[in-house]
């Protein structure tokens, strides 16, 4: 059983300063994916849907990192890990002029026992609200590191 210290459960760790959603980064964005739907790409068809302008992709959420160094400060178990995937749920629209901070902390620690070994994993969630402190996105990041 993986040993850890449980006030590290739901204890924040990274707060990052806002990011300003402008209609470069959105248009990038679709341009780098090939995305599309004019909610996205075509201001003028956007006025008329159900947003009344550009709103981002749903997956533009997770181009907001915690700075340079991904996460330098989780907790880390044994050796090097990696990044073993991620679940977004998307609560609300990012639109162009919304000013994005993300509040990051870890929510679940577990161990696994696999063909390899025993395995930790470390869940950070990162929730994402825009400049009038409402939800846009929650992103559980989920780390794996070997014992």
């Amino acid at each position: 059983m993986v040993d850890y210290d449980p006030t590290l459960i739901g204890k924040v760790f990274e707060i990052t300063e806002p990011v300003l959603v402008t209609p470069e980064m959105i248009r990038e964005f679709c341009e780098a994916l090939g995305e599309t739907n004019p909610l996205y790409t075509d201001a003028e068809a956007a006025k008329n849907g159900p947003y009344g302008g550009i709103i981002a992709p749903p997956s533009f959420a997770v181009t907001f990192r915690n700075g340079r160094h991904f996460f330098q400060n989780i907790p880390r178990f044994g050796r090097a890990g990696f990044d073993a995937g991620k679940d977004v749920e998307f609560v609300a629209p990012l639109r162009p002029g919304d000013k994005v901070t993300l509040n990051s902390s870890v929510k679940e620690i577990y161990e696994k026992t696999g063909r390899s070994g025993t395995m930790v994993f470390v869940v950070v969630r990162s929730t994402l609200k825009n400049q009038r402190g409402e939800v846009v996105a929650h992103i559980d990041h989920r780390f794996m590191h070997r014992t």
